[in-house]
């Protein structure tokens, strides 16, 4: 299972996805909306992609990982829209024969997708504030350097407050 969705994440669903008898290891990690980033207060997220980007590169995402990792299954969801406080964002389960190796190919996973993968965060505080994250790409700085980059940059800037875009 590897998606992008507007709904709720299901982490039983994702869990049953990647489960096999030759796993003798299924981890689950979920990314959740937390209150406070360094220092400051955070009221809600909202996450933007460019979905077709987004979900062919989470596939190829999921190709590497199966390639430097002995893993049985592989289940990657991530959340796009408006996220309220503790909402999971992001979840991803990996299952193997040993933990060791879900645990590396998990934590290779997080963040690897947080790098390269086409989703924008905009953070919005509760002093009103809004700001847009992403630790591998600025879609303002970048447009027109990679294929479909336009598009993706031209649809967070429908998004940004006029002062930003």
């Amino acid at each position: 299972m590897i998606q992008l969705t507007h709904a709720a994440i299901d982490p039983a669903a994702l869990l049953e996805s990647v489960s096999d008898n030759q796993a003798g290891a299924v981890l689950l990690f979920l990314g959740t909306v937390r209150e406070f980033t360094a220092g400051e207060q955070t009221s809600h997220l909202n996450y933007t992609a460019y979905e077709s980007m987004a979900q062919s590169s989470l596939l190829q995402l999921e190709q590497e990982a199966a390639e430097q990792y002995d893993i049985v299954r592989i289940g990657i969801v991530h959340r796009l829209g408006e996220l309220s406080l503790g909402e999971v964002s992001v979840a991803i389960a990996v299952s193997s024969a040993h933990r060791a190796t879900a645990y590396e190919c998990s934590r290779w996973l997080i963040d690897t997708l947080k790098q390269r993968i086409p989703i924008w965060k905009q953070e919005h505080y509760t002093d009103g504030r809004v700001e847009w994250q992403h630790p591998g790409m600025d879609p303002n700085a970048v447009a027109g350097s990679l294929p479909g980059l336009n598009q993706a940059a031209d649809a967070l800037r429908s998004n940004l407050p006029k002062e930003q875009a």
